[in-house]
């Protein structure tokens, strides 16, 4: 299938690894151009340059209110166009209700809420019909997940207002998609299992809960998101997309 992707140009944020890379390997792969960033300048550069002329990459943080802006215009100057956003940050700090603090959620509400707002705001005023502005959320929207309250927390909100803007920017033929990945063999995932006293179980038991009996790859969720920032997915908006291996049971 042809995604029509070729020539596309996309901001990808928090895609120095993880899932934001995934996404933006995958574009490339299908013909599109993308513009990462990251919050460390010299990280940024390096994997930019791994993925190869298709890419260009920028020091930014989703928590700074002027970089929304900034990243379109840098889009626009290296590859001339703007066809749309994926918003993917970090997942903000492990925890309990009473383990977290005040400042550890203000710290994620500037950059996973406030930040991903701000972003696709900015992204619905300049783009145009066919434009598509993608959330990279979790599978928290629908089932918390036990030690990422402030995630549990923060997740289905943003769901929630990607709901409502694609309401809003449909009349404009702007599409907006979520992603909610699960158990997908990142850093991150790895991070989180090494948390329990014994990591090799806890992933063994996961993957016993996941139909497909084991971790999607970065390259599967990537491919996923290529294929819903595309043109081939035209008539897909509003959509929440669980990528996690058949494991939320809910219809």
């Amino acid at each position: 299938m042809d995604l029509g992707l070729k020539d596309r140009v996309y901001v990808i944020t928090g895609a120095t690894r993880g899932l934001g890379n995934a996404a933006a390997r995958e574009l490339i792969a299908d013909g599109a151009k993308v513009l990462i960033t990251g919050r460390d300048e010299k990280t940024v550069a390096e994997a930019a340059d791994a993925l190869g002329p298709d890419a260009a990459g920028i020091a930014a943080d989703n928590g700074d209110p002027a970089v929304a802006g900034r990243l379109i215009d840098a889009a626009r100057e290296r590859f001339g166009r703007f066809d749309g956003v994926l918003i993917s940050v970090g997942g903000p700090a492990p925890g309990f209700a009473a383990d977290n603090t005040d400042e550890q959620w203000e710290s994620a509400f500037e950059s996973v809420f406030l930040g991903a707002v701000r972003l696709a705001r900015a992204a619905a005023a300049e783009l145009g019909e066919g434009g598509v502005i993608g959330f990279v959320l979790s599978a928290s929207v629908h089932e918390p997940i036990p030690g990422l309250t402030i995630s549990n927390g923060l997740r289905p909100g943003l769901a929630g207002f990607a709901k409502s803007l694609a309401d809003e920017l449909g009349p404009r033929g702007i599409r907006v998609v979520g992603l909610l990945p699960a158990r997908i063999d990142t850093d991150r995932v790895r991070e989180l299992d090494g948390l329990s006293a014994d990591p090799e179980a806890t992933r063994a038991a996961s993957e016993s809960r996941i139909p497909l009996r084991r971790y999607g790859t970065p390259q599967e969720f990537g491919r996923a998101a290529a294929f819903f920032l595309s043109p081939a997915a035209s008539y897909l908006t509003g959509v929440m997309l669980p990528v996690d291996g058949g494991a939320r049971r809910g219809f």
